[in-house]
Parts: structure tokens; sequence; C-alpha cells
């Protein structure tokens, strides 16, 4: 889309790591919801951010890690965009990983606004991974980071296992619930006819303490 007045300054901020095998080529048709929306004709003519200061799209060949610190002009259906990318990158992703997207108001001007009236500005986390479980351990990694951190403000670190082993109990919960879901539907088991092999969601994410 045009930048002019475009409503929002958009910020993608995450690195990837990705398969050993995957190549520039691949990672170019991943990301093309987001050239595309920047009205780029590749990846490279995209791949700067609009602060100079930020280091942009950048691949690491030998880390094999997509580095993403980039900022575009943008508006809500940009979020689409990302949707589209992030469903991309789970194909060549080689674990779990976490997106940053914050949306900044640019149309917003403290100065000369009311005082009840807020800027649209928006934070959101989007998780890409090769399976649910390695979405759902990325997901479980920061919540415990983010409890920890807020609780040992009164509780000594020693004092939160139970705090982290619910935590844990809460995404096996939910890591059963979406294993049952994808079984729905599915060939009961030795009937014969029905495959045995494993469901989509891989291995239970792993409890660390």
């Amino acid at each position: 889309m045009s930048s002019y007045n475009a409503p929002f300054e958009i910020h993608v901020h995450g690195d990837i790591p990705l398969r050993a095998d995957v190549g520039f080529a691949q990672i170019q048709d991943a990301l093309k919801p987001l050239w595309k929306y920047a009205g780029a004709k590749s990846l490279a003519d995209a791949s700067e951010s609009a602060y100079e200061e930020e280091p942009g799209i950048r691949f690491d060949a030998t880390e094999h890690l997509l580095t993403l610190c980039w900022t575009i002009p943008g508006n809500d259906d940009f979020r689409q965009a990302l949707d589209e990318m992030c469903m991309n990158l789970n194909e060549l992703a080689a674990q779990g990983a976490a997106l940053e997207i914050t949306f900044y108001d640019t149309e917003f001007d403290e100065e000369e606004e009311p005082p009840e009236t807020q800027a649209r500005d928006d934070f959101v986390m989007l998780f890409v991974g090769p399976t649910p479980a390695a979405i759902m351990q990325v997901q479980r990694d920061l919540l415990v980071e983010d409890v920890v951190h807020l609780m040992e403000r009164h509780f000594d670190g020693a004092e939160l296992g139970g705090v982290v082993t619910e935590i844990d109990r809460l995404f096996s919960q939910r890591f059963d619930e979406l294993v049952s879901s994808l079984e729905l539907g599915k060939p009961p088991r030795g009937s014969g006819g029905g495959s045995g092999g494993s469901h989509g969601g891989g291995r239970r994410p792993r409890h660390l303490h």
C-alpha cells in the first residue's frame, strides 16, 4: 500500500531459527505477504526498514536464522499479511519462535488531542513453529518468564516452583485438548483400515523447572 497518510507505523521484531535445508528462495516466498504489502518486487527490495538504525529483514545462512527488525507504514489490513506470513514460516521453522508486532498511531498528537482521547497503539505477539507443541513451548516459556519476573518482586525465586508447575499443568491440559481435537474424525485405531500414525501435534512440550 502507499506510505502516504498511513495511520500506523508497524514494527515487526523477532528471530526465527530455520531448518538447515532452507534457502533464500524459500524465505523470499514465505515472506512474500510482507514485501508485496510494501509494494516491492522482491524481498531484497523491501528488506530495508523505514528507519536506518534498524537492520530490517536479514537471513544468516551460517546460523540458519531469520532476523526481523523492520518498520513499515501501514493499516490494519497488515494483520492479514502477518497471518499469511506466519503460516508460511511454520513450514520452514526449525523450532518455535515469537514475533512482536507493534502498531504506532501516527495520527495521534498528544498535545493537540483532548485529554480523554487515546492513541490507537497496539501490541501483538505472534508465534511460529514446525508443530503445535513447538509453538506452545515458546508460549509457555514466555509466560513463565513474565510471571516469575513479576512475582520475584515479592517472593524469592526458589519459592515459585509451585507456580511454574501449575503453568506447566495448564499447558499440558491445553496440549491434550489439542491432541484430542486433532484425533476427531480419524478412523479408530485397530479397526483394520485406519492408520496408526502419529498426530500432527508432535511431542508434548517439555517441562522446564
